[in-house]
């Protein structure tokens, strides 16, 4: 059984735009013990960071990198960010970053792996591939159905028909 206050925080993470006010809900929740409502306003809070539209590709990218940096940072005690990734993004943007993360690396990325543990799969670039079918060839896309079936995860082969 959810405790009201927890719902009535939910109810307020659910149409909040204000990111400060999202950290500061999750951050109560966490102190309160109240795992879940935090989850939840980080998950809204890397929905509304990205500038870029939700629903597109670059949004998407964006949303998983604001949530291994958010995570990360929220585990670590310390603001934490992929600066690796960010730069290859400002050298060649988000398509060609996906790109070489998935087909490029012979391997998952460690980013990936981090993604997975925290049970968000829906944030890896792989995922986000997989959303965008229109951007990437088929050998792409099966690549990154295939990584995310070696791990668990299940993957709607529907998109992958040619």
């Amino acid at each position: 059984m959810i405790k009201p206050v927890a719902e009535r925080a939910l109810k307020v993470i659910e149409s909040c735009v204000d990111p400060k006010g999202l950290r500061q809900i999750a951050a109560n929740a966490r102190q309160r013990g109240e795992l879940d409502v935090a989850r939840v306003a980080d998950l809204r809070l890397y929905e509304i960071l990205p500038s870029e539209k939700p629903g597109s590709f670059e949004h998407d990218v964006w949303r998983s990198i604001h949530a291994l940096e958010g995570t990360l940072t929220n585990e670590r005690g310390k603001t934490t960010r992929l600066g690796r990734t960010r730069q290859k993004i400002a050298r060649v943007g988000e398509l060609e970053t996906v790109k070489d993360l998935i087909i490029g690396a012979k391997k998952p990325s460690e980013g990936f792996f981090m993604l997975i543990e925290r049970q968000m799969p829906e944030l890896t670039f792989e995922a986000v591939a997989l959303r965008h079918p229109d951007k990437f060839d088929f050998t792409m896309l099966d690549s990154a159905a295939g990584r995310l079936r070696s791990v668990g995860v299940e993957v709607d082969v529907s998109i992958l028909k040619c």
